[in-house]
């Protein structure tokens, strides 16, 4: 039975030579996620002060579009626009904790909707290859969405946070696995 051998120039050779930088991120990346984990209120606080930021100085970038477009025909829309992000923001920026609360409840929601859709498709597809991946997605999805909602609005609290964490964990393990990949590539070379 032949060996499988890696291809080192699949990837840029900057990349290659660089894998000890996107180890040091990964490594960061995870201790993050790990402070992170400790901190999941905090997290989803700064979130969504950030996001009110944002909305904001999306909201006036936009008025100031409208200024300089004011003989446009939509610029009276656009203007409106801009002041629901600034509004918006403000009110997000207001009180994180009810925003949080509304957007965990929409991702809630969201993520029953999924997990019916995934279960639905897998139902469809039954007997196919890898339709119990499927329909395993979609439970887990529903009862993800159910568990956030029993515990809403507390839930608003922490789920955010716990999910950027989570998200920060993963990349920091992805960058460490793929940097110590592309060493092993190097050596194998």
């Amino acid at each position: 039975m032949p060996t499988k051998k890696t291809n080192v120039a699949a990837l840029p050779e900057p990349m290659n030579r660089n894998w000890g930088w996107l180890l040091g991120l990964g490594i960061l990346f995870v201790i993050l996620g790990s402070v992170g984990l400790g901190m999941v209120v905090g997290l989803t606080l700064a979130s969504m002060v950030f996001l009110g930021a944002l909305l904001i100085i999306a909201g006036v970038s936009q008025l100031v579009d409208t200024v300089k477009c004011k003989h446009w025909k939509g610029a009276v829309g656009h203007a409106l626009i801009a002041i629901f992000y600034i509004i918006a923001g403000g009110l997000v920026i207001y009180d994180p904790f009810l925003a949080s609360a509304i957007i965990t409840a929409l991702l809630a929601s969201l993520l029953i909707i999924i997990g019916i859709s995934r279960f639905l498709m897998a139902m469809m597809l039954k007997g196919s290859p890898g339709w119990g991946w499927l329909l395993f997605a979609g439970v887990i999805a529903i009862a993800l969405g159910i568990m956030i909602l029993m515990h809403w609005p507390i839930s608003g609290l922490w789920v955010i946070g716990l999910f950027i964490a989570i998200e920060i964990l993963v990349d920091g393990w992805t960058y460490i696995f793929l940097a110590l990949s592309m060493r092993n590539n190097l050596r194998k070379a």
